[in-house]
């Protein structure tokens, strides 16, 4: 199994925090996604790589006492950190397994449902997992999912060719650790030949000036993804600087906004 090295992140402690930011920036559009797809009490919901498991607790509440939450990640550091923030909620309707998406069969349940965010993107076969997922929900069962499907439309304004550059290094090491960030352009056709029905197919693009909410989460990734790079070893530590010094200029600078990449949001339901 992939050790947690392998992260593209990490799992270290800033990561867990980072990634608590970026749920309480996404969850508004994940709880409507939720809704939208019937996502409801008594339901068997499998969080597919579940990370800290933010939104696997969020979901452990709406299916309540009689329903159940299967949390999926490699990661067992996550996974424990997911353990203890359920036990100090009390929430005890929760599983967690640790296993390699690419690699390794899923539990044997029969889910009424299925999330995802920023998943398949970072999988060398994504479709056999999609082939998986597909086959532990029930005929009904609802996969609700949120991939990148434009990740250069992260841009600043004013431009910043610096900030384009940081973008472009991320795609580069990320297809070189064998993912695909613009991985929604396959996924609808994939879920049609599958045995999906799409119910809702649509971009989620965001503004955000600095101040905003929703600035913290492209600065937090910033901040750690530049590092990230760095240890690497695909830049320096000058070449760090001078990106984190772009970014920190920009926010310092009147009238500047930031596009955040183009998200696809898919809610397809099982044939």
């Amino acid at each position: 199994m992939p050790t947690e090295k392998d992260y593209v992140l990490g799992t270290h402690d800033a990561e867990i925090v980072r990634l608590g930011l970026q749920h309480r920036v996404w969850r508004p559009r994940a709880s409507d996604a939720w809704r939208r797809a019937g996502f409801a009490e008594g339901h068997t919901l499998l969080d597919v790589d579940c990370g800290p498991g933010y939104a696997a607790l969020d979901l452990a509440e709406i299916v309540g006492p009689a329903g159940r939450v299967v949390a999926l990640d490699r990661s067992r550091r996550f996974l424990d950190a997911l353990e203890v923030a359920a036990r100090a909620r009390g929430i005890e309707n929760l599983s967690v397994h640790s296993l390699d998406l690419d690699e390794h069969p899923l539990p044997e349940v029969c889910a009424d449902g299925a999330w995802s965010r920023w998943v398949y993107a970072f999988l060398r076969e994504p479709r056999r997992l999609l082939e998986r997922v597909g086959a532990v929900l029930r005929p009904g069962g609802v996969a609700v999912m949120h991939e990148y499907v434009d990740y250069r439309a992260w841009r600043l304004s004013p431009r910043s060719p610096a900030f384009e550059a940081f973008v472009e290094e991320v795609i580069a090491a990320w297809r070189a650790s064998g993912g695909e960030p613009d991985i929604a352009l396959d996924l609808p056709r994939w879920l049609e030949a599958l045995g999906f029905d799409l119910r809702q197919v649509r971009p989620i693009a965001e503004v955000a000036r600095p101040g905003d909410f929703l600035w913290q989460w492209p600065k937090a990734f910033v901040e750690s993804g530049v590092q990230r790079l760095v240890d690497l070893g695909r830049i320096d530590a000058a070449q760090a600087q001078s990106w984190r010094q772009a970014f920190t200029d920009a926010e310092a600078t009147p009238g500047t906004f930031l596009l955040t990449p183009t998200v696809l949001e898919i809610i397809a339901r099982k044939r």
